[in-house]
């Protein structure tokens, strides 16, 4: 039986592209398809994710009920999901974390919310934790955007997005060293980020200076603040993975990446985003 609740919340990450409000504003949701183990039908439902370098984590909790959540023994029939996430929608493969990975990747959820282990303490069961791997395909990824205009503003309010619970979540820490997940969200957001421009540098601002010839002094200060966030991507990935790192320095490098890639996407997309609308 459908959960209303479960799809209001469906509904409007895909209407916003990612964003939803009420009481899941500001996290990290993702939508996930499985395939029903015993009936064959197509389930989605909404999931928590952790940021984990190339793939993403969900957490079985159920709420700490006890047995497992249904999309989790789906997946345990059926590894291959749809993953949505509000910016890009692609099919992963579900990888159950055993041991001592399960055990470190569940320890890091801990510290970022504690609500993690009370759910583990409601419940006899090891609350699982899947890593979905996104499986490789020909061509781009899939965007969910109708022009190449809106893709690009999709793709960066996604950038902006986690850059913004990044900094929430430095703003809230304590202590005199970063939080093992909070490092790996930084070092995920800087390696998402570098390939975007990777992908910009290589593909779309050639096409585009061969096209739009007048293009090519917006282009070419473009080509230039990459290579400035570039560097301050650097920065801040030595300063997260230094094992004595001060939070108020990393909480530097954070805001000097921001202030600089806010006004990069912000003059990209002035100056491309019509140009790309009108093509």
């Amino acid at each position: 039986m459908p959960n209303d609740f479960n799809q209001q919340v469906i509904d409007e990450l895909r209407a916003n592209k990612g964003r939803v409000g009420g009481y899941f504003e500001g996290a990290r949701l993702l939508l996930i398809t499985t395939t029903g183990a015993r009936s064959g039908r197509r389930h989605t439902t909404p999931v928590g994710f952790l940021p984990d370098g190339e793939r993403v984590l969900v957490i079985a909790s159920a709420a700490g009920a006890p047995t497992h959540p249904a999309w989790f023994h789906n997946l345990l029939a059926n590894p291959q999901v749809t993953v949505e996430s509000g910016a890009f929608t692609y099919e992963a493969r579900a990888v159950v974390l055993e041991g001592e990975e399960r055990d470190r990747a569940f320890a890091r959820a801990v510290e970022t919310d504690p609500g993690w282990a009370e759910y583990q303490e409601k419940t006899r069961r090891v609350i699982p934790v899947v890593a979905l791997e996104a499986i490789a395909q020909d061509g781009p990824g899939s965007i969910n955007a109708s022009s190449m205009g809106e893709a690009i503003k999709v793709v960066h309010d996604a950038f902006r997005r986690e850059l913004a619970l990044i900094r929430e979540e430095m703003a809230k820490g304590s202590g005199t060293t970063l939080g093992a997940q909070l490092r790996v969200n930084c070092l995920t957001f800087c390696a998402g980020l570098h390939n975007h421009h990777t992908g910009e540098g290589l593909g779309m601002f050639p096409v585009l200076a061969d096209r739009h010839p007048e293009l090519r002094p917006t282009l070419d200060r473009l080509s230039e603040e990459h290579e400035r966030i570039a560097e301050l991507i650097e920065d801040l990935r030595g300063v997260v993975t230094a094992e004595d790192t001060d939070p108020a320095t990393a909480r530097a490098e954070v805001e000097r990446l921001t202030t600089a890639l806010e006004a990069h996407l912000t003059y990209e997309e002035e100056q491309l985003v019509p140009i790309l609308d009108a093509a």
